[in-house]
Order: C-alpha cells, then sequence, then structure tokens
C-alpha cells in the first residue's frame, strides 16, 4: 500500500447522550497522513446535549452532565466540524453509528466516502474470534500506551482507530482494493457496480 496516493482521510468518533435519536456529546476527529494518524492535527470537543446524558451512556463513557454543563452546543461548534469534514473521507469502528450520527447533526453534510474498519476487519481476518475494537487491536498487535485518555472517549478511539485502520490497510496492494473492502454498500464512495457486457441485441 502506498499511503501517499491516499486522498485526505479523518479518523472519528462520536459520543452521544443516550437518547433514542442521540445528540452528541463529545465528537472528534484525526487525520491520518503518509500511513500514520497525526495528533497534533486532531479535534476535540464535548459538547452540551440539549437533553440530559442518560445513566446508561454516562456508563459506557464515563461523561456526567456536570462535566458539558459549560461546554458548547452543536450551534457553536457544528459549523467548523462541517468544515473540517466537508469532501473528506471518513473512517470508523462501526461506521454507521457515527456517519449516521453526524449525518443526522449535518443533514446536508456530504463526505468523499466512509471507511468502515468493522468492514474491512472482517474482509482482512474472517476467522477472527472477534471485531471490537478491543479485539483488533489485540489482535494486530497495535501499541495504544502512547495515546492520551481513556476508551470510550471520542478523542481516544478515534486515535486508537486510525492506527486499526493503517493496520488494516497494509493488507492491500491499492487504494481502490481498500475501498472494495471497506466501504458499506450504499455508503458514500462505494465503488460502483461493474457494468454489464454489452450484448448483441436482437429481434427476439
Amino acid at each position: 500500500m502506498d499511503f501517499g496516493t491516499w486522498p485526505r482521510v479523518f479518523v472519528v468518533d462520536v459520543e452521544g447522550n443516550g437518547g433514542q435519536s442521540p445528540d452528541l456529546v463529545e465528537v472528534a476527529a484525526i487525520p491520518v497522513v503518509n500511513g500514520g494518524p497525526v495528533p497534533s492535527s486532531a479535534r476535540a470537543t464535548l459538547l452540551r446535549p440539549p437533553s440530559p446524558i442518560t445513566p446508561f451512556a454516562r456508563g459506557v463513557h464515563g461523561i456526567r452532565n456536570q462535566d458539558v454543563a459549560q461546554a458548547p452546543t452543536w450551534e457553536q461548534v457544528g459549523p467548523q466540524v462541517r468544515a473540517d469534514l466537508e469532501g473528506v473521507w471518513i473512517a470508523a469502528h462501526a461506521a454507521h453509528v457515527d456517519y449516521g450520527v453526524l449525518l443526522r447533526h449535518m443533514p446536508d453534510w456530504k463526505p468523499a466516502g466512509v471507511l468502515d474498519t468493522l468492514r474491512l476487519a472482517r474482509a482482512t481476518f474472517p476467522n477472527a474470534g472477534g471485531y471490537s475494537l478491543d479485539a483488533l487491536i489485540e489482535l494486530t498487535g497495535i501499541d495504544v500506551t502512547s495515546i492520551p485518555g481513556q476508551r470510550h472517549r471520542a478523542a481516544y478511539d478515534a486515535h486508537a482507530t486510525a492506527l486499526l485502520l493503517v493496520a488494516l490497510a497494509g493488507h492491500y496492494d491499492t487504494w481502490d482494493a481498500l475501498l472494495t473492502a471497506a466501504v458499506p454498500p450504499g455508503m458514500p464512495g462505494a465503488p460502483l457496480p461493474p457494468a454489464p457486457e454489452s450484448e448483441e441485441q436482437t429481434l427476439w
């Protein structure tokens, strides 16, 4: 894989308030350049959701309502998030979740495409024992000890997923081969199916 051929890619992760249609309480994005994440260019922010964080959601990510009481709202930070992610490729683990939440907050947002490291891992390691982010970090031997923060927080998970994306991408020869394995059908950037072979028309 020649990582120098990649377009702009940002690995994203979001944490929600636990609502049926979750509101964001944290969003993070980290660019991948020349085969590695760039922590110095990462963005991460807490957000104050319109509805309180549920106990279940708090149990997952550890973010409390008092932690976001003075945080900006989506209306305040959304334009910057949109500017960062407009027209770029995004990647996430179980990407339909992160993409869906971001799209609900930015209905007119158009990323160049969506890479799903969960889908990519299943294609790369079809006999793996598990496909959670933790299981795949262990399987691939990725060193996450230098990542600041903690698991299930957006900045940490985005950074870890970026390392996983690079590790998995190394199993593919080209960007196009990666797309075939990593972009879910129907998502932005999905390869078009091959055109049917033309057949000579007959009268019958």
